[in-house]
């Protein structure tokens, strides 16, 4: 994993997430290549001499609609929120569905392995717990800077199974606005795009007790190539559910 310069002017005000060692502070910007920066409303991911940004912030824009307004149906009928009060999205990201879970009341343990974006949801979540509209689901969400596949054995030694496991798997989207299309170049430059799926899989599978939720493209190929168990479609998503491998006897699915 490459370092990730991390600008910021003062140092000694940088939070615990923003201090892994693979961010490196620097007092200038870089001339080329992703960045990371503090600046007044939080932590940034930027690329040196392109237009436009990426930050996580739950309080306002498209978080903030879903919020007021409604939205995240499919995907809570394919958790099956109203029995299912635990989930681990092993697939973090910018942790927009993990707070959509959040808000509708299940708790919600999010995974992410790259420490810049790990920087990016940390920062995001921590402005959410001190926003009164935000807080109470904000609480709801724990974040682990690891890799799913490895860690969530050595979790469910310690805390037990979840009912459902969450699986985002970076696609290429069809319809993308710019800001999307910005937003997901940065993040295949950031991490790559070479992902271990069988073993996430597996570990999803071996991990739940009542079902693992795969969000795919609408007519995007099957993870893995298995067929699920049942599907939830919208007009551009679509989520796989699948059985796990030893459900809990008392786990609806």
């Amino acid at each position: 994993m490459h370092p990730i310069p991390l600008l910021a002017p003062a140092p000694h005000t940088l939070p615990k997430h923003a201090r892994h060692p693979a961010l490196v502070i620097t007092h200038t910007p870089p001339a080329s290549g992703l960045y990371l920066a503090a600046e007044e409303h939080g932590i940034v991911l930027h690329r040196a001499g392109s237009k436009g940004s990426v930050w996580v912030d739950f309080t306002a824009g498209t978080a903030q609609h879903r919020r007021l307004h409604g939205g995240g149906e499919l995907l809570a009928k394919a958790v099956g929120r109203s029995k299912q009060p635990t989930v681990w999205d092993a697939t973090g990201g910018l942790g927009r569905d993990s707070f959509v879970l959040a808000g509708l009341g299940l708790h919600v343990h999010i995974f992410e392995q790259h420490p810049a974006v790990y920087c990016l949801l940390a920062d995001g979540l921590a402005r959410a717990m001190h926003h009164p509209d935000t807080a109470e689901t904000a609480r709801r969400l724990t974040l682990h800077l690891t890799d799913a596949a490895a860690h969530m054995p050595l979790l469910t030694a310690q805390t037990g199974r979840p009912q459902v496991v969450y699986l985002d798997p970076m696609y290429p989207e069809r319809r993308k606005s710019a800001a999307v299309k910005k937003e997901m170049a940065f993040f295949h430059e950031l991490v790559g795009t070479a992902q271990n799926d069988a073993a996430l899989f597996d570990a999803a599978l071996a991990a739940a007790t009542a079902r693992v939720v795969v969000k795919r493209p609408r007519l995007g190929e099957f993870l893995c190539s298995r067929e699920p168990d049942y599907q939830y479609t919208g007009k551009s998503t679509r989520f796989d559910v699948y059985r796990p491998l030893s459900p809990s006897p008392d786990a609806a699915t």
